[in-house]
């Protein structure tokens, strides 16, 4: 394990924070030579990536949730729309619990399991309280989940399901996480996936980016908006192209990350239009619960990452991410979670301003599932008045 701000180096292990600097740490490797038919001969899961992952390869072949390999859909419809050349959609719906936070999940319950750990926990905005409550189910083993109380009711009902134990707290994401970085310190034998195994459970976003090449037939697309929470996303895709490039897998072509915000909660967008390297926290006021870290702690990063690429980040408001889901539902039939609407949204405000291109292969990420937040749904997709059951009825519908 290397910090990322003064390189200092340590053992593998349930380490977070730099000794010399309380940086962040994160995982370093030292690959194997690799092919494109070592990785297609693999399971059609994260796990024919094992080799570029930080999990022991008997480990990885434990049965679990077996995320990954979702769809790379060709968006012709939403492209034409919006008056772009080629455009995919990276559908993380398919997964086992319907976001991509399964992938991080998968790799971090593997870290857990090799370092000894008893139980799985985590802080969450709702995505990971379900990856983390269903995958302990699997593994048999305890779970323990902290989300806010005010999370959208489908993600808490999908949370408790599973049987694990669920804690709601009063107050943010960042409330919650305080608390669960405080009960880490306490509780030795709980791995929080997101706190005290970080760097392992970061490492599985990595993996959305390997997907993205392989499926373009081993190349990278040329833009790629992600969405912004704690940013881990953004900055591990970028990093699944770099690894994948020097590894000689995929060409030396160029790629530009866009990220994207909800502008009630957007304090990386905010540093990005300012200049800034440092990231203000924000207290969120935002639809998109599951994009609500008021302190993202990959911020920084994110800007890097943006700025190397030459990307772009980008906000936009409650309104713009429901018309966003309704679009893409009516154009592609995919039906996006809040955080898709935000990509969507942003990636209609990109292309209106010139800064991102139309005519380049475009990715976007659908991170989760519109059932899970069911209030953002549009007006005009609530259920119509209902009639009567016969010709005469339908026909004074005018639906004839």
């Amino acid at each position: 394990m290397a910090c990322r701000e003064c390189g200092y180096t340590c053992e593998l292990g349930p380490h977070y924070a730099c000794m010399e600097c309380f940086g962040p740490l994160e995982v370093r490797y030292d690959f194997p030579a690799l092919t494109r038919a070592d990785i297609e001969s693999g399971p059609l899961n994260i796990w024919r990536y094992a080799s570029l992952l930080p999990v022991r390869p008997d480990i990885a072949e434990t049965p679990g949730t077996e995320p990954g390999w979702t769809r790379l859909v060709r968006a012709d419809n939403l492209a034409a729309a919006l008056g772009m050349r080629r455009l995919w959609i990276k559908d993380e719906r398919g997964n086992p619990t319907h976001s991509f936070k399964d992938r991080v999940v998968a790799v971090s319950l593997a870290a857990a399991i090799e370092m000894g750990f008893k139980v799985l926990a985590c802080p969450s905005t709702g995505n990971l309280a379900n990856a983390v409550a269903a995958a302990a189910a699997k593994a048999g083993i305890r779970s323990v989940v902290l989300v806010p109380a005010d999370l959208e009711i489908q993600k808490i009902i999908m949370t408790a399901v599973y049987g694990g134990t669920l804690v709601t707290v009063d107050g943010t994401y960042d409330d919650v996480n305080r608390l669960a970085s405080e009960l880490a310190g306490e509780h030795e034998d709980w791995a929080f996936v997101n706190v005290n195994v970080r760097p392992y459970y970061a490492e599985g976003s990595k993996t959305l980016g390997y997907e993205v090449a392989e499926q373009l037939g081993w190349r990278l697309p040329e833009q790629i908006v992600v969405p912004i929470a704690s940013g881990a996303q953004l900055v591990k895709i970028d990093k699944g192209f770099r690894e994948f490039a020097e590894l000689g897998l995929v060409g030396g072509e160029s790629w530009r990350v866009f990220g994207a915000q909800a502008s009630g909660c957007a304090p990386v967008s905010a540093a990005f239009e300012a200049g800034q390297d440092v990231v203000k926290p924000v207290r969120p006021a935002t639809i998109a619960k599951s994009l609500a870290i008021g302190d993202p702690a990959d911020g920084p990063y994110v800007l890097d990452a943006v700025r190397r690429t030459g990307g772009a980040i980008a906000d936009v408001s409650d309104d713009e991410i429901i018309d966003s889901i309704g679009l893409l539902a009516s154009t592609e039939g995919i039906f996006a979670e809040t955080a898709g609407g935000v990509v969507v949204g942003v990636l209609r405000k990109l292309l209106a301003s010139g800064r991102l291109d139309p005519e380049a292969e475009t990715v976007i990420i659908n991170s989760g599932d519109g059932l899970k937040t069911l209030n953002a749904v549009p007006a005009g997709a609530r259920a119509p008045a209902p009639i009567r059951p016969t010709l005469e009825a339908f026909r004074k519908a005018g639906l004839g």
